[in-house]
């Protein structure tokens, strides 16, 4: 999942390569790059999910296990982030692009309760994923302290389900109180704000929960609830068209279910791709490969790569020969300069972070 998801993003901003055209690759691209992201929201939300639920069964439910989780997690993302965006910083500089509010970014505020601005705008996702390991288990850890709860695994169930819903209401709010009938204005007001976007994260959590005491459950339903989620995708990206559901005339479906709607899509292909197992398989090395190396990918392939080759190799999008040319550099440039972050960089702080728990 966690490839499938970074080759659909790298996908989704070629669309910037490209010319810009009324075509169905245009419209893949534009597509590809949204699910990208919406899958590693649920892959992350399973994942950490899975880690929470164990720390908090095993015994009383501590702030030490809080910070013990949270250190692990920001060893793992905050090096490489604070790297990325010193290297964007400079390439601003190079460009000409305006820095705008720097100090947000360090604190992850850049997008937090509001529009997402210009600058390193691939990082909107990374302020969601942190937000979100921070708020599960400071709210597990404060409302088991007020409740002391006897039966761990469900009061983790509600809990997780409270957060769904606190955040669902959000974007009921947000529904209310503005004037949203654009898809440009839903993009960068409502899709890509941290106060719209946590239930995506715990939706995911909340499959890491079913997973982990209904296993019989989840493995013999795999293939319906894999035919469900194509059922959703099939509405979403064909009927609404299809229909002319459009938010001009919907907004209520756009700002409050479309995407909870993909993240439950998303989650319904989880119960068949965590039994997917075959170390047999020709495609296992390169599938290691990308995943391991996905984060690096994530944080240097847009505003990094990208953007310095259109700024210092001029090629013309018409021409496909030079086009495709230059989508095999940037392709090359990005797998390269991402696989060495990750084998001097990233690799080595998390065997530093593996010693050090």
């Amino acid at each position: 999942m966690r490839t499938g998801a970074i080759l659909l993003v790298l996908f989704g901003h070629c669309v910037f390569i490209f010319p810009d055209t009324n075509t169905l690759l245009h419209q893949m691209m534009l597509l590809s790059g949204f699910m990208g992201v919406e899958v590693f929201f649920i892959l992350s939300g399973f994942l950490i999910g899975k880690i929470l639920y164990t720390l908090f069964l095993q015994g009383e439910f501590t702030i030490g296990k809080v910070l013990y989780f949270l250190k692990r997690r920001w060893f793992r993302t905050l090096p490489n982030y604070f790297l990325i965006l010193l290297l964007n910083i400079g390439v601003a500089s190079i460009i000409g692009y305006s820095t705008p509010d720097l100090w947000k970014y360090l604190f992850f505020f850049q997008n937090i309760t509001s529009t997402m601005m210009p600058f390193f705008p691939e990082s909107w996702s990374l302020s969601v994923e942190e937000y979100a390991y921070i708020v599960l288990p400071f709210c597990l850890y404060f409302m088991a302290r007020i409740t002391k709860p006897k039966n761990r695994p469900y009061f983790f169930l509600f809990t997780v389900l409270f957060l769904i819903l606190l955040f669902f209401c959000n974007k009921i709010a947000y529904q209310l109180t503005t004037s949203n009938i654009t898809v440009t204005q839903w993009n960068v007001s409502l899709k890509s704000v941290v106060l719209y976007r946590l239930d995506s994260i715990f939706i995911g959590v909340l499959c890491s929960w079913v997973y982990s005491n209904f296993r019989h459950f989840w493995q013999n339903n795999k293939h319906i609830f894999s035919v469900i989620g194509a059922c959703i995708f099939i509405f979403q990206f064909v009927a609404i068209g299809y229909f002319r559901l459009f938010i001009e005339l919907h907004p209520w479906l756009w700002n409050v279910f479309y995407l909870p709607l993909v993240s439950i899509g998303v989650s319904c292909f989880l119960p068949l791709l965590s039994d997917w197992n075959d170390e047999t398989s020709r495609i296992q090395k390169p599938v290691v490969f990308i995943s391991l190396i996905s984060y690096s990918l994530y944080l240097v392939h847009y505003g990094i790569v990208q953007q310095l080759l259109k700024f210092y190799v001029k090629y013309n999008p018409e021409n496909p020969f030079e086009l495709y040319g230059f989508i095999s550099i940037y392709l090359l440039v990005t797998f390269s300069l991402s696989y060495l972050l990750y084998r001097f960089y990233e690799r080595p702080l998390m065997d530093l972070r593996d010693k050090n728990s």
